[in-house]
């Protein structure tokens, strides 16, 4: 059988703009269509999903010689480009790889661009497998053929509250920022309702527009209120924003949590020392115990990948490799690539892999009690685990030291 690595060789074609030539008529390969942001504001996090991928296919291609999928060997192919982080540019695309007869899609980043674009895939009765996306409306709106790595947007916080009511001492209020997008917006709303069900108090719940390019007066009802943690589910570069005036301003709080930006190293780059302390999510860390017959452990697929890729390794890559995984032991189950039996065997995942335990709901998004979140922090340079306790690598920093007692 002919071996070929398909790791994406048209990568530079694709960013500067060009359309995807697909490759059909190839015996016994398996070609995954899609998008992710190579360029614009998504790039940074677009960049190490677009590596996740890459990271799978090689890995299924060279270390496990294919895919076995009804008594026949399989090797895999990307067929990714560049959105350039434009939804418009996105729907397309994705519209044209769909007529050209792509069955099988991985998501961009960024539910702005994963929501109209697996509107197109379902539609057409394709699936989508993203790492990108966890909006409600990507799960709410009855799709039976889009599946999502992590848990929709409103399901995301129980891990993270657990941690606020075990810190000392005690959290008593909590104010919360969020960009007005699918994602952000419902991400606010769980963590607020989770937060008040707790009994911690909500001081500030504060919209900013998705384009926000100053949050100067919104730091001043900040330091107004003077809450012991401030939630900010943002995306990278809003996050990055949020930071730097707050150091500029000396807003200082107890603890600062930011859903999305700090996993980068664009963020540590931008912030230097003042990354310390700053809270996330993660969905994965190569210090967790999981394992499973793909990468063998999470330590594992850490070794495997940096051995082969130049990026800093955070868990969007980790996440983009399980799509590919859930794919491919999805069709091995199945025993076919029909569309409908691989739509089943998806429905049907319950994987232990270098990932986790790999487990959609009835309505496609990650499994909340296998899939949600790990808490990090960044201390003195390191990203440690810090809940839940029975997975973490340090306690967290609680009260975080001043901005001018980290310059």
């Amino acid at each position: 059988m002919r071996r070929r690595t398909f790791l994406q060789a048209t990568t530079a074609a694709l960013a500067a703009g060009a359309m995807p030539k697909l490759a059909f008529g190839q015996d016994n390969i398996i070609t995954f269509g899609g998008s992710v942001p190579m360029t614009g504001a998504a790039a940074e996090t677009g960049q190490n999903v677009l590596q996740g991928y890459q990271c799978a296919v090689k890995y299924i291609n060279e270390e496990m010689g294919g895919a076995e999928i009804g008594g026949q060997s399989y090797q895999l192919d990307l067929n990714i480009f560049d959105d350039a982080s434009d939804p418009a540019r996105a729907t397309t695309l994705i519209q044209r790889q769909v007529d050209e007869g792509i069955s099988f899609f991985l998501g961009s980043f960024g539910s702005n661009i994963v929501l109209p674009t697996c509107s197109i895939t379902e539609a057409a009765g394709r699936i989508m497998v993203q790492a990108g996306g966890g909006s409600d409306l990507i799960f709410t709106q009855g799709r039976k053929r889009v599946f999502g790595i992590f848990p929709r947007a409103s399901q995301q916080f129980v891990s993270s509250v657990n941690m606020f009511t075990s810190l000392d001492p005690a959290v008593k209020t909590v104010s919360i920022i969020y960009t007005n997008d699918a994602f952000s917006e419902f991400q606010a709303k769980g963590a607020r309702q989770t937060i008040e069900q707790a009994g911690i108090e909500v001081v500030d719940y504060i919209a900013l527009p998705a384009g926000v390019s100053d949050v100067s007066n919104v730091l001043t009802t900040i330091r107004e209120s003077a809450p012991d943690i401030l939630v900010c589910t943002t995306h990278d570069q809003t996050s990055i924003l949020i930071a730097r005036q707050m150091v500029s301003t000396e807003t200082n709080v107890p603890m600062l949590y930011q859903t999305l930006g700090p996993q980068t190293a664009a963020f540590r780059d931008a912030l230097g020392n003042y990354a310390n302390g700053v809270v996330t999510q993660a969905y994965w860390s190569e210090r967790a115990p999981y394992s499973g017959s793909y990468f063998g452990s999470a330590a594992d697929f850490a070794k495997y990948f940096r051995a082969n890729f130049d990026r800093e390794l955070t868990y969007h890559m980790a996440s983009g490799a399980a799509c590919i995984v859930a794919y491919v032991e999805a069709a091995k189950q199945a025993g076919s690539l029909d569309l409908d039996a691989v739509r089943d065997g998806l429905d049907a995942l319950d994987l232990e892999c270098f990932y986790g335990r790999v487990r959609f709901t009835q309505d496609g998004d990650g499994d909340p009690d296998l899939l949600g979140p790990l808490l990090i922090q960044r201390q003195n340079g390191e990203m440690e685990v810090v809940a839940p306790p029975d997975g973490a690598s340090a306690k967290p920093v609680y009260p975080a030291p001043t901005w001018q007692e980290r310059a």
